[in-house]
């Protein structure tokens, strides 16, 4: 049975393309959940998952075994490709153009998953005004499930840097989450 390790090995060796595959089949599902989680879309996330591992493929012989985790690493292109993304002219186009379209569109009866997903679009919103260290904090720690002590090595930051920063984050987001609803109401 081959490893991980193996498969980087040689990827990085021997531009291995079966050792790729079976890298790319071993992490999909996870990184499609993490990518889908963030974006509540079917499409958008097949592509961003795509993009992650071209980028992955791309940029696997810098990676460094002994700086830490594949996953980890990769959790990292992820979270940095998700980022660019937000903050893409495509999606502040896609963000109009989508606003438009639920102005012609009919009133429709609006499930309990609709405004799910609705308040995980205004939560994201926010998240993708802040900097990016914020945001890299908020995608690791909510949506990959990391704690405090993974996300510190990842982004150069003692675990203490990390918590003001994502608790502080957290203060904002219910101000203004508070204020829109009270706003709306």
């Amino acid at each position: 049975m081959e490893t991980e390790a193996a498969w980087i090995k040689q990827i990085q060796k021997q531009s291995s393309e079966a050792a790729a595959n079976a890298l790319i089949r071993h992490y999909y599902k996870e990184m499609y959940s993490y990518v889908y989680r963030q974006t509540t879309n079917k499409q958008l996330s097949m592509d961003l998952t795509q993009d992650i591992f071209i980028h992955m493929l791309q940029a696997i012989g810098h990676y460094d075994g002994g700086k830490g985790s594949f996953r980890a690493w990769l959790y990292k292109l992820a979270t940095n490709r998700i980022v660019d993304y937000y903050r893409s002219r495509y999606y502040r186009y896609d963000q109009r153009t989508t606003a438009m379209d639920e102005e012609i569109a009919e009133e429709e009866d609006f499930t309990l998953e609709i405004e799910q997903k609705e308040q995980v679009e205004a939560v994201l919103q926010l998240v993708n005004e802040m900097d990016a260290a914020a945001q890299h904090i908020f995608r690791l720690k909510f949506f990959a499930e990391y704690t405090f002590a993974d996300i510190a090595p990842l982004l150069h930051m003692p675990e203490s840097t990390v918590k003001t920063k994502y608790y502080t984050m957290l203060r904002k987001l219910k101000n203004r989450l508070g204020d829109d609803y009270d706003e709306n109401r």
